[in-house]
């Protein structure tokens, strides 16, 4: 019987070392392969829409007017927003939330006169499928011969930047 034993041969230490490796490797790339598909299919994510946007200006008041489109899947908060590049002051900014969006497009307003806008006095939330009409008292270095020119608008979260360009546009 002892002799039947020591006929056989089995693999070699090194060998049997590859194996083990190889397939804890394996292993291990499945289970990372599918931990990333779990958390990135179900991880909402923000993402808004910046739409009807306008900029207008004569000789003396200058406006700009947009609608933030939150069309992710998760609420967010507005930052701070750019017009030409400069920040808005949270005191120049008028907004009014909506659960759709406003029909048409919008109009030229004095958004200290109206009374369906409210002054904007730190960043502002958006919740999910919610709009918000947002219009600015002076942006920037927006004046009368800008009329045509091109101007940005950048609208800022935590964790991204949402930027349109527009054409400035006399104000009637």
């Amino acid at each position: 019987m002892r002799s039947l034993l020591k006929g056989k041969k089995g693999l070699s230490t090194v060998v049997t070392t590859l194996i083990i490796l190889v397939v804890a490797v394996l292993l291990a790339t499945v289970v990372t392969y599918y931990a990333i598909n779990m958390t990135t299919t179900r991880v909402q994510e923000e993402n808004l829409r910046i739409i009807k946007a306008h900029v207008w200006a004569n000789s003396t008041t200058q406006v700009a007017g947009f609608v933030i489109a939150n069309i992710g899947g998760r609420d967010t908060l507005i930052d701070k927003i750019q017009v030409r590049g400069q920040v808005m002051d949270w005191a120049s900014c008028y907004y009014n939330r909506s659960a759709s969006a406003p029909t048409g497009d919008l109009t030229y307003l004095d958004p200290t006169a109206e009374a369906t806008l409210t002054p904007a006095d730190d960043d502002l939330s958006l919740k999910s499928g919610q709009y918000m009409t947002m219009y600015i008292n002076q942006p920037g270095t927006i004046s009368v011969g800008d009329v045509g020119v091109t101007c940005s608008i950048t609208v800022f979260t935590a964790s991204a930047q949402y930027k349109v360009e527009v054409n400035v546009e006399s104000a009637s």
